[in-house]
């Protein structure tokens, strides 16, 4: 199916704006352990925070990717659909009668296109918010579970529940510790996964 017109000139600001909603999640959640995280990040985490996001657990991507190409087909199905009353008070649909073809095709485009960027404004602050809240939930309750090991180059070796990383440093809490640590990856020798419940 070719692209129309209206969600090709908008595909360039579609990334841009998932770039802002990458940031706005990042800030969010790390913002609730007292890190601004835009200090420690370098352009490239910047550009890859959505990328990173999607990607992170397979039913996140299977479910963004089942979201893109509803929204992809929904132009097509409100046009089909458009007298039926859940469809109108669903998406707030006015008369498209006096319109033309390609103003009829614009409209409904719009509609799929805010729809979509509802969509993943939710699902970004969402995640932000919930994920930094239920993590430091865990910690006032002592429920963290400290699974990755942390080796660093003087030798010593910590449990640590890590927060999340970017390619600059790592951020984690030390079991025992509730203060949070932020370490330069240059400055660790190895990590691993002590407690992997996909192969244990």
């Amino acid at each position: 199916m070719k692209i129309s017109d209206d969600l090709e000139k908008l595909l360039p600001f579609g990334y841009l704006f998932l770039i802002v909603m990458g940031i706005l999640k990042d800030s969010i959640y790390y913002y609730q352990f007292g890190i601004n995280i835009l200090r420690y990040s370098t352009i490239m985490d910047v550009l890859i925070s959505p990328i990173a996001e999607f990607t992170s657990n397979p039913i996140i991507l299977g479910a963004i990717i089942i979201l893109f190409l509803v929204h992809f087909y929904l132009p097509s199905f409100l046009a089909k659909n458009k007298d039926l009353a859940f469809v109108k008070r669903s998406f707030e649909l006015k008369s498209t009668d006096a319109l033309s073809p390609e103003e009829t095709k614009s409209y409904y485009n719009g509609i799929a296109i805010k729809s979509l960027i509802l969509f993943l404004l939710s699902f970004f602050l969402g995640y932000g918010m919930a994920g930094g809240y239920f993590t430091k939930k865990k910690l006032k309750e002592n429920k963290l579970e400290y699974s990755y090991q942390m080796d660093f180059n003087e030798g010593e070796s910590k449990n640590v529940f890590v927060i999340g990383n970017n390619s600059l440093y790592y951020f984690y809490f030390v079991k025992g510790d509730k203060k949070v640590k932020i370490t330069p990856l240059a400055a660790i020798k190895n990590i691993e996964l002590v407690e992997n419940r996909m192969i244990d």
